[in-house]
């Protein structure tokens, strides 16, 4: 990676923690939702340093997402994720069930992550679920920003409700 290119990693790495940090997301049990922007950093700085444009790109827009959902509550558990599958312009993209358990109707957030067969952060998405009722389920899918090569898989990288 060129000067420049290390510059940069570590400017996107810098303004996504102050954007964690400026959120003031808060949960019930402490550390859910900062543990939340602290695996997010880790993650974006992971990408920064492999120097892919691409996915730092999504990163810090999917951060930009998460640090716009105030007083956040960690969620992960709430979501249930289907398989990954391809639509039709050959994207990535997987289902998934957002489950309120709460006694009021709540809105999520929720990041995706795509990863490639060795593990590697390929893609990430943030889903806006809006007005899930107390007890109910609530459908969303995920579609990757471009088409992904290969296997890919998918997991929750941060869920936050309010």
């Amino acid at each position: 990676m060129t000067g420049r290119g290390v510059r940069g990693a570590r400017a996107l790495l810098l303004a996504l923690v102050v954007a964690a940090t400026a959120a003031g997301c808060s949960d019930e049990d402490g550390g859910g939702a900062s543990d939340a922007a602290s695996k997010a950093a880790s993650a974006a700085s992971s990408l920064a340093s492999k120097g892919s444009d691409v996915v730092a790109s999504a990163t810090a827009a999917a951060q930009e997402k998460l640090a716009g959902f105030k007083d956040g509550v960690d969620a992960k558990g709430d979501v249930e994720l289907g398989e990954v599958s391809k639509d039709a312009d050959g994207r990535s993209t997987v289902a998934f069930t957002v489950t309120n358990g709460s006694g009021s109707a709540q809105s999520y957030v929720v990041q995706i992550n795509f990863r490639d067969k060795d593990d590697k952060l390929v893609d990430t998405v943030v889903v806006s679920v809006d007005g899930v009722q107390p007890g109910q389920k609530k459908d969303a899918t995920a579609r990757s920003n471009r088409t992904l090569d290969g296997e890919v898989t998918a997991q929750v990288g941060t869920a936050l409700r309010h």
